[in-house]
C-alpha cells in the first residue's frame, strides 16, 4: 500500500478531522510493507537534544562537519537542504545594553501592566526586609518567588500591584550606628545624633539592596517604594496605636520581659531564638523556716533546732529577689534527715522539706553515702502560711500557695521572684507581695542588694558571687552544671534574662480567638501554616510593645513630674500625633514637652516630660498593611475580596514575627486578617545540609552566582536565570539546598531549554505570518504534538495556580526532554530537513513549532524572564510583533482544535508503547553491533490474538503506513499478522524481543513482537534514509525536491 504524501494535506471525507486520516478504513491484509524511512538522517542529529546540539559545534551551520565527510556526490546537496538556521545564540551573553533590557523588563514592564491591565488588581503585599547589610541567598529566593507569582499575574492578564518595601527602624542599626560613631554606649550620644546617623545608614543600604534587586529582574516601579522612617508611614502607624489604645487594647504596667542586656532593651517572644546547649548553674538551696503553724510544729520530731526549706532553681542569680516560696495544697511533702558522716549539712537537728516524690530523685542526685531519713509526712496545705528568712533581704518571706507547683522536677518547693519570672509575677500579685528586681538595664546588680553583689553582671560574676555566698553561709546543699533550652536576643546572640521594667503592653487575650478564627478563612501554602500561626496567636497573652532605645518610632505618651503617671488619653494622644505629623517625628527629642500638651492642658499647674520609650519593631512592620489601605482611590487599587492584599509571601520564622504582628494589629482595627493567601518559604543550607556560616566558608552570595567571583573558573557568571531556575526547581516550602554542584546542573538545563528553542526557532522564517493565515496543521504528528502542548499547558497552569513552581519546572523538563527532544524533534527533523519549502507537510510542522515554542516560551517566562525574552523578541520578528515583552502577549490559550478524543487518545498511547519496544530491540541491535544507527534497521512487527481475517488494529495503523517508519525512526516497517509468516521473517532478525501486550481501544487482548533486520535498501545521498535504489542514486522524494529547486534557481537567474 502505497500513500502519496500530499494526501497529508487534508484528511479524507467521513473522518471528521482525526489525527488518523486513515484510521476508518482498516485492512485485513496480513503484511503491509512501507519503504520509507524518516529519522536522525545526519550525523549531528542524535536521539536527545544534549548529543544533537553539543557545546563544541554548531547544529545550524549549513556547512557542518559532518556533511564535508561524505562524498563529493553527497556534498553537492548540502544547499538543498533546509537546515536550522537562526542568530538566536546557543549560550546566553550579557549584552552591551543589558541595563537597557533589564529596565525593559523591570520598571518598563511594571508601568506598562499598571496602564493597560484592567481591574482589579492583584496585590502582593512586599514583607519589609531589613535594610541592614547586604542581601544573601534568603532574600533572592524571597524575592524571586514573589516576582514568579507577580509575572504569572501579569500574564494572565491582572494588574499587578507589588511596592517594595524595607525595614528601617531597630537595634541592628542603632548598634551598627553607634560602633560606626566609635562609641560603644547608648547613653555616650545624644538620641538626634543616633537617629539621624541612623537614618543616614539606613538609607545607604536600602540604595544597594535596590540596586541588586533591580537587577535581579525583580518587577516593579524602583522609584516608588515605601520605608518604616518615612513620616507618612510612621503616622499611620501611630494611628494604628491610637486606635488599638481607644478600644482598650494599649496598656502600661511594671511585670517581668524579656530583657537582652546585650541590647538594654526589652524583646518580644518574637525576637527570642532558643540555645539547646545553654549551660546553667543548677543549686539546691536552704531556706530557715519560721515555723508558725501548729500543724507543722506537731509533726517536727524531737531535737529538730531548724527546719530547711530545700529549693532548687538554675539562676542563682535571681536569688536576692526572692520574695516568697511556693508549694502546691495537694501535694504531699516529707520532712526528713540528711545522714552523712562528713556532710556539713547533714545536721541530725536539721529537718530538710521536700515533696515525696522527689526523694528518690535528691537520693540520686547527692549519692550514696548520703541517706535520706524521712520523719513525717504533711500536705502542702499545712505549709502554706509559715514563713521563712531570705539571706539577702534578711527578712520573712511567705511560703504561699501555686497551682504551677508539680513533682516534675526540683523538690517540690518553687524559688518565687516576682521581679524576674511570669508566673511568680501571676501569683504573687494577686497576694499583694511587691515586684522585686535589683538589677539594671546592663543586666547588673544595683546597689540594693549590698555592696558585696553591686556592679556585678547577673549571668557571669554576680551568679558566682552569689553561690559563692550560699556556699559561704552554709545554705547550699549542692551544684551542679545544668544543659537545657535558654532564650538567647536574636539579634546580638546573647542570652537574655527576665526582669520586671515599666513596658507598654498590648492586651492580645481579647482578639487572639478572633485573629485564630480569621486564619481558618485563608488558604496556606504550605497548608501546615495555619496552625503554626494559630500557634503563636493563642499562646500569647500580651505583646510588650516598648522597648528602650532611640532609633524608633516614639511611643506617644507624656508623664507627669514626680508621680510619674502616664498621660494617656485621645486628646493627648492626638494632639501629639498632628505635632509629629507637622514637625516630624525627630521633633519628640528636640522640642521641648510642652508643645506636646494639648492647649487645655498647659496651665493646670503640673509638669510633663517626655517619654523614652520606641515601639517594637515587630509593631512598624506589622502595620505596613496600612500602605495598602492608603492605596484606595489610586492606580494602584485595592483587592476585590475585602482583603488588603492577595498574598503575603516570607520565610517560615515569619510566622512568629511579621506574618503574627500584621494579624493581630489588622484583627485589633479591622478584625480581620489583612492577606487572603499566606505562603511560607524554608531556609537556604548548603549542599550539605548545613546552615550557611561565613566562619565556615559554605555562604552562598547571590551576586556571586549571578555575575562570577574572582576565580570564574571555580565560580562561573551563571546570570539571573539560573539563580530564578534554581529557585523555581525547589520545593520552597521546605528547606532548600544550593552549591556548585546543584548550580552547574541548574545551568546545564537552562542551556536544554536554551538549545530547545534554538531548534524551533532556527525552522521558522519571515513566511510565518502568511503561512498561519494559509495553511493548517494536518499532519497526525503534528496533531498528537498540539495536544502534548495543552497537557503541558494545563499541568503548568495548574501549578502556578497552587503556586507549586518546582511542579513547573518538572513540567518544563519533562516537556523539553521526553517529548519534544526525544520524540517530536527526532520524528519532524527529516521533513523540515529535506522536504520541499512549500511541502504541506513541512508547513504543517513549521506551524506547530511556532505554537509550541509560543506556549513554551509563556510557559517559561515567570521563571527564567531573560531567555524568555531573548526567544520572545527572535520570535516576535519574525511574526512582525512590536510588543515590549513577551510578557505584554497572555497567557497561552489552548485551542479546540488542539483536543483529541479517547479513542484517539488510545491509539496514540499504543503506538508509542509499541515504539519504546522498537528503541529497546533496537539498541540490543547496537550493542551487538549489527547496526550502527536506527535508520540502518528494518523493523517487523508480529501482532497476535487476532481472529482469523480480523484487520490489523487501527492503534498500528492509524497514521498511515508511512508514518509508522517515521515514528519508530527506522527505514521500513512490516507488519504481519501470520505466525508463518513471523517465523520466517524472524529467523534472520538481528535481535528480537518477547511478546508484549498492548491495550487497546475496543478492550482487546493482542501481543506485539519486535524484530529487528539490517535495512536492505540504499543510503540516499542527500536524506541518508536508507530508501534509494543504489548508493549514488537520490531517493524519490529528494529528486522531486532537487528537480524543483534547481528549476526555481534557473527562473530567478532568468529574471
Amino acid at each position: 500500500m502505497s500513500l502519496a504524501l500530499t494526501r497529508l494535506v487534508a484528511p479524507p471525507k467521513g473522518t471528521s478531522g482525526s489525527p488518523f486520516p486513515w484510521s476508518k478504513a482498516p485492512t485485513t491484509i496480513a503484511t503491509q510493507r512501507m519503504r520509507w524511512s524518516p529519522r536522525r538522517h545526519l550525523p549531528h542529529v542524535a536521539l536527545t537534544l544534549a548529543d544533537a546540539f553539543p557545546r563544541t559545534s554548531n547544529p545550524f551551520t549549513t556547512s557542518s562537519a559532518a556533511y564535508q565527510t561524505q562524498s563529493t556526490g553527497a556534498k553537492k546537496y548540502n544547499k538543498t537542504l533546509l537546515l536550522p538556521k537562526t542568530d538566536f545564540p546557543l549560550r546566553a551573553k550579557r549584552l552591551p545594553n543589558q541595563a537597557e533590557i533589564t529596565k525593559k523588563l523591570v520598571a518598563s514592564l511594571y508601568q506598562w501592566q499598571q496602564e493597560n491591565m484592567s481591574d482589579p488588581p492583584f496585590i502582593l503585599h512586599d514583607g519589609p526586609p531589613y535594610a541592614n547589610g547586604d542581601l544573601h541567598i534568603g532574600h533572592a529566593l524571597n524575592r524571586i518567588l514573589k516576582d514568579i507569582i507577580n509575572r504569572y499575574q501579569v500574564l494572565r492578564g491582572r494588574k499587578v500591584t507589588y511596592i517594595p518595601g524595607w525595614d528601617c527602624h531597630g537595634l541592628p542599626i542603632e548598634l551598627k550606628t553607634l560602633e560606626s560613631l566609635k562609641h560603644k554606649k547608648q547613653g555616650d550620644l545624644d538620641p538626634l545624633t543616633i537617629r539621624r546617623q541612623a537614618r543616614q545608614m539606613a538609607l545607604k543600604t536600602l540604595e544597594c539592596q535596590k540596586k541588586d534587586l533591580e537587577a535581579w529582574g525583580i518587577l516593579a516601579d524602583w522609584n516608588v517604594f515605601y520605608k518604616t522612617l518615612d513620616l507618612d508611614y510612621e503616622i499611620r502607624q501611630l494611628r494604628v496605636f491610637q486606635t488599638m489604645a481607644q478600644k482598650g487594647y494599649i496598656y502600661r504596667r511594671t511585670r517581668p520581659v524579656y530583657w537582652s542586656p546585650s541590647s538594654r532593651s526589652a524583646l518580644a517572644e518574637a525576637e527570642l531564638q532558643y540555645n539547646e546547649n545553654h549551660q546553667s548553674r543548677s543549686i539546691y538551696v536552704r531556706f530557715p523556716l519560721e515555723v508558725s503553724r501548729a500543724e507543722l510544729l506537731d509533726v517536727l520530731p524531737r531535737g529538730a533546732q531548724d527546719v530547711f526549706a530545700l529549693v532548687w532553681t538554675t539562676t542563682p542569680w535571681t536569688l536576692p529577689a526572692n520574695k516568697a516560696i511556693a508549694v502546691n495544697r495537694d501535694l504531699e511533702y516529707a520532712l526528713f534527715h540528711l545522714i552523712h558522716p562528713d556532710h556539713p549539712l547533714a545536721d541530725p537537728h536539721a529537718v530538710y522539706l521536700a515533696t515525696v516524690d522527689r526523694l528518690d530523685s535528691l537520693q540520686d542526685l547527692l549519692g550514696p553515702k548520703t541517706q535520706v531519713q524521712v520523719v513525717a509526712r504533711v500536705p502542702g496545705s499545712t505549709l502554706v502560711g509559715n514563713t521563712y528568712r531570705n539571706y539577702f533581704t534578711d527578712e520573712p518571706c511567705p511560703i504561699i500557695a501555686a497551682p504551677h507547683v508539680t513533682n516534675a522536677s526540683g523538690t517540690g518547693l518553687v524559688h518565687t521572684a516576682p521581679g524576674h519570672g511570669m508566673e511568680d509575677y501571676e501569683v504573687c500579685t494577686k497576694l499583694g507581695i511587691p515586684v522585686y528586681a535589683p538589677v539594671n538595664d546592663s543586666g547588673q546588680f544595683t546597689t540594693e542588694v549590698g555592696p558585696e553583689l553591686a556592679g556585678k553582671i547577673v549571668l557571669a560574676d554576680g551568679s558566682q558571687a552569689v553561690v559563692d555566698i550560699l556556699h559561704r553561709e552554709n545554705l547550699l546543699l549542692h551544684e551542679a552544671t545544668y544543659v537545657h533550652s535558654y532564650p538567647y536576643d536574636w539579634r546580638t546572640k546573647k542570652p537574655v534574662i527576665q526582669r520586671a521594667t515599666p513596658q507598654w503592653f498590648a492586651n492580645l487575650q481579647s482578639i487572639q480567638q478572633t485573629a485564630a478564627d480569621a486564619v481558618d478563612d485563608i488558604v496556606a501554602v504550605p497548608q501546615s501554616s495555619k496552625s503554626r500561626l494559630q500557634n503563636y496567636v493563642l499562646g500569647r497573652k500580651e505583646w510588650c510593645i516598648s522597648r528602650q532605645r532611640a532609633w524608633g518610632v516614639p511611643i506617644p505618651v507624656l508623664y507627669e513630674t514626680g508621680t510619674d503617671q502616664p498621660l494617656f488619653s485621645s486628646e493627648s494622644i492626638e494632639h501629639i500625633i498632628q505635632t509629629l505629623k507637622e514637625h516630624g517625628t525627630d521633633a519628640w527629642w528636640s522640642l521641648p514637652a510642652e508643645m506636646f500638651l494639648p492647649l487645655g492642658m498647659r496651665d493646670n499647674g503640673k509638669s510633663y516630660r517626655k517619654g523614652s520609650d520606641t515601639m517594637d519593631v515587630w509593631f512598624d512592620s506589622g502595620t505596613s498593611w496600612t500602605l495598602l489601605e492608603s492605596l484606595r482611590g489610586t492606580p494602584h487599587g485595592v483587592a476585590p475580596h475585602g482583603y488588603l492584599a492577595d498574598v503575603y509571601l516570607e520565610g517560615s520564622d515569619q510566622h512568629r514575627g511579621w506574618f503574627q504582628s500584621s494579624l493581630l494589629t489588622s484583627v485589633a482595627v479591622h478584625g480581620k486578617s489583612p492577606f487572603r493567601k499566606l505562603i511560607t518559604h524554608g531556609f537556604t543550607l548548603d549542599e550539605a545540609g548545613r546552615k550557611m556560616s561565613k566562619s565556615v566558608g559554605n555562604v552562598v552570595d547571590p551576586n556571586v552566582v549571578v555575575n562570577g567571583g574572582k576565580n570564574l573558573q571555580k565560580q562561573p557568571a551563571y546570570g539571573v536565570d539560573v539563580l530564578r531556575l534554581w529557585v523555581a526547581s525547589t520545593e520552597y516550602t521546605k528547606d532548600m539546598v544550593i552549591g556548585d554542584h546543584m548550580l552547574a546542573q541548574i545551568s546545564d538545563t537552562l542551556r536544554k531549554f536554551r538549545n530547545t528553542a534554538r531548534f524551533m526557532l532556527g525552522n521558522l522564517d519571515s513566511q510565518l505570518p502568511r503561512l498561519l493565515k494559509e495553511y493548517e496543521i494536518v499532519s497526525p504528528v503534528d496533531r498528537y504534538a498540539l495536544y502534548e502542548l495543552s497537557r503541558f499547558i494545563e499541568r503548568a497552569t495548574a501549578a502556578y495556580d497552587e503556586f507549586a513552581f518546582n511542579k513547573v519546572f518538572q513540567e518544563l523538563t519533562h516537556f523539553t526532554n521526553a517529548f519534544l527532544s526525544s520524540f517530536y524533534f527526532d520524528v519532524t527533523k527529516d521533513r523540515l530537513y529535506a522536504d520541499a519549502p512549500t511541502s504541506p507537510r513541512r508547513i504543517s510542522t513549521v506551524l506547530t513549532l511556532h505554537h509550541i515554542l509560543q506556549g513554551y516560551t509563556q510557559v517559561m517566562a515567570p521563571l527564567v524572564i531573560h531567555l524568555a525574552e531573548d526567544i520572545y523578541q527572535h520570535h516576535a520578528r519574525l511574526l512582525g510583533e512590536t510588543s515590549l515583552s513577551t510578557f505584554c502577549r497572555s497567557w497561552p490559550e489552548i485551542q479546540t482544535q488542539w483536543a483529541m478524543d479517547p479513542s484517539d487518545e488510545q491509539q496514540w498511547r499504543s503506538l508509542l508503547q509499541v515504539r519504546d519496544q522498537v528503541m529497546l530491540v533496537l539498541e540490543q541491535a547496537r550493542k551487538l553491533k549489527t547496526i550502527g544507527r536506527s535508520l540502518d534497521a528494518d523493523v517487523v512487527l508480529c501482532v497476535t490474538g487476532l481472529p482469523i481475517m480480523e484487520p490489523l488494529p487501527r492503534e498500528l495503523l492509524g497514521l498511515g503506513l508511512e508514518s509508522l517508519a517515521e515514528v519508530f525512526i527506522v527505514s521500513d516497517v512490516t507488519l504481519v499478522s501470520d505466525t508463518g509468516h513471523w517465523q520466517t521473517l524472524s529467523c534472520s532478525a538481528l535481535a528480537i524481543s518477547n511478546p508484549f501486550p498492548i491495550a487497546l481501544s475496543d478492550n482487546q487482548d493482542l501481543k506485539v513482537q519486535v524484530a529487528v533486520h539490517r535495512a536492505k535498501a540504499h543510503k540516499c545521498p542527500r536524506c541518508w534514509r536508507m530508501c534509494s535504489p543504489t548508493s549514488d542514486k537520490l531517493c524519490t522524494r529528494c529528486e522531486v525536491v532537487v528537480r524543483e529547486l534547481e528549476q526555481a534557481t534557473s527562473e530567478t537567474s532568468a529574471t
